[in-house]
Order: C-alpha cells, then structure tokens, then sequence
C-alpha cells in the first residue's frame, strides 16, 4: 500500500493544527454577526466565489486545472456528490446558525466525523475499535448534558431553536457524504484541485439565490466579517492541509477536537469586548462539562483511528488518501 510519511516536525504539526482549531473555533461567531448583514445564501455565495477565484489563481500557476470532460464516469459522479455534500453543508449549517447559538452549532457539528465513521462502516467495510465506540458513548452523553436545560424542548416539541440543532445535524451529514466522497476522489486529484472544482459548483449553484448588490449596503464592521470569514476557510484549510504533512491525522484531530471549547471562550470574549453586538450565552455548568465531554469523545474516536492504523500500517504511518 502506497503511505504518507510525515516529515516529523511535529512542532509545526501542532502550531497549525492550533492555528486551525483557533479559526475554526471563532468562525461561527463572525458567521453569525454576519447573518445581521446578509442573508445565509448571499453570504455563502461570496464564500464560494472568493474561496474559487484563489484557488483558481494558485492551480492554475501551480498545478494546471482538471477537465470535467475528461474523467471517466465514476470520478464525475464522485465530484458532483462531493460537490453536493460540501453545498449543503455550509448552507445548512449557516441556516441552523440563524436559530441556535454559535456554541450549540459547533457542538452539534462534532457529530459530523461521527457520521463520516458510520458511513465508511457501511460503504468500506471498516470497523469501530472499542476505543471507537467508547468516544461515540462519551460523545452522546456529552450532548445530552449539553442540551440539559433543553431537552424537553428538543423531544417534546420543534420550535426554533430545535429547528436549528436538526439543521446544524443535517449539515454534518451532507459534510460526512462530502468526506467520503472526497477520501476516493484524492486518489485521483490533489486537494487544491478538487476544492476548485466544488467552489465552483457552490458558485454557480448559489448565484440564483444570491444578492451580490447587498454587499454595497455594508458598513466597515461588515464588510470586515465577510472578508474574515471569506478568508478563514481557505486558511483553516490550507493550514489543516498542512498540519497533516507534518504530524500524523490522528494527533491533529486530537487537536482540532477543542474547537467546541474556543468557541466558548470566543463567545465569552466577545460578549465581554462587544457588549452591543453579541449576545451572551447562558451555559450553566452542566452544559459546560457535557461540551467538555462532547470535545473527549472526539479524542477517544480519534484514539481509536490511531490505533487502528497502527495495527494495519505501523507506527506513524497513513494511509495514502
């Protein structure tokens, strides 16, 4: 089997797994002040077409673009379901942001690897190890205790706020069917090449929906936000990429897991330093341990994966994507 080595610099690994965790943790707090600026199809619009202009630049210089034309069957169907997951994901995700807080939404969005897990169960006959399934107990109870002040109304009855958690967990399931997806088109693209494609599918999708003219309606604090949060995909992503050349998958999602926890810290920052803009949360301690809880099972699945790749590869060794 053809492997990816690390390069063993694992002290860049972990400053940009960290750098990943830090924008990804704050960028549901900028989406959601945004959304007082823009709808949520206007705004992923600009994502996509921003995130598809860059990437144009740099894989057309760097690597040459793919034909669409020229893939066999098989690969244009992996690329349209991909490109349909990635879609879904951000506008259902951006959507449930509207009804539920930035805490909930990247608590709830763990549940994406979860379901990327049960999928390759399914579809590539891998299996949990007990570690695995351990972390996937952990995760549960730790969104029960979460939503512990909420629980009747996310069972009993769909209001708003439930409206938002079932949107938020939609949109990891359209971002587990986009990994997968992904995980067989890396066999035959790079990364850069395959992101390109989707951000040009989101904006062709989303242009329809779009009000490009709002953006001429923002002020500077919006205009900011929607450049920060334009940019911090593509940087998250490219410092992601990166963590992964030089420190094995398993320890950076390790350190991806605390997500839920910076964007609690974030959004208590925030309140502090923006009294007027956000909204602070009430989270009462029991939410905060079940958060806690929710970021180990991540750990403890991740763990899990580690070992299995050990078993099957060796030490510090991974599976060529």
């Amino acid at each position: 089997m053809n492997v990816h080595r690390t390069t063993g610099r694992w002290r860049l690994g972990l400053g940009l797994s960290l750098i990943t965790s830090c924008l990804w943790g704050i960028l549901p707090i900028a989406l959601k002040s945004l959304l007082d600026y823009m709808d949520a199809y206007t705004i992923t619009w600009y994502r996509y077409l921003i995130a598809a202009f860059l990437l144009f630049i740099y894989v057309q210089r760097k690597k040459g673009l793919p034909s669409f034309k020229q893939m066999k069957p098989r690969v244009q169907y992996l690329l349209i379901t991909a490109a349909f997951g990635l879609i879904g994901n951000y506008i259902l995700y951006l959507l449930g942001l509207d009804h539920i807080s930035p805490s909930s939404a990247t608590v709830v969005i763990q549940l994406a690897p979860i379901f990327l897990l049960f999928g390759s169960l399914i579809l590539f006959k891998e299996h949990f190890s007990f570690v695995q399934w351990a972390g996937f107990a952990i995760l549960i109870a730790g969104l029960l205790l979460f939503f512990n002040d909420r629980l009747y109304d996310l069972f009993e009855k769909i209001d708003d706020y439930t409206f938002g958690v079932l949107l938020i967990m939609a949109s990891a399931i359209f971002w587990a069917l986009y990994a997968m997806a992904q995980k067989q088109l890396l066999k035959t693209f790079p990364s850069e090449a395959i992101m390109l494609l989707i951000y040009t599918a989101g904006t062709l999708f989303f242009f329809p929906l779009a009000k490009p003219a709002s953006l001429f309606q923002l002020d500077m604090t919006g205009l900011f936000l929607l450049v920060f949060c334009a940019f911090n995909t593509l940087i998250a992503y490219g410092s992601f990429a990166e963590a992964l050349d030089h420190w094995e998958a398993s320890r950076v999602s390790m350190v991806l897991a605390v997500i839920p926890l910076i964007t609690i810290a974030g959004m208590k920052l925030s309140a502090h330093l923006f009294p007027g803009n956000i909204i602070p949360e009430d989270l009462n301690m029991v939410s905060i341990a079940g958060a806690c809880m929710v970021v180990a099972g991540s750990i403890f699945c991740s763990l899990g994966q580690a070992s299995a790749i050990k078993k099957e590869d060796g030490p510090s060794r991974l599976p060529q994507n």
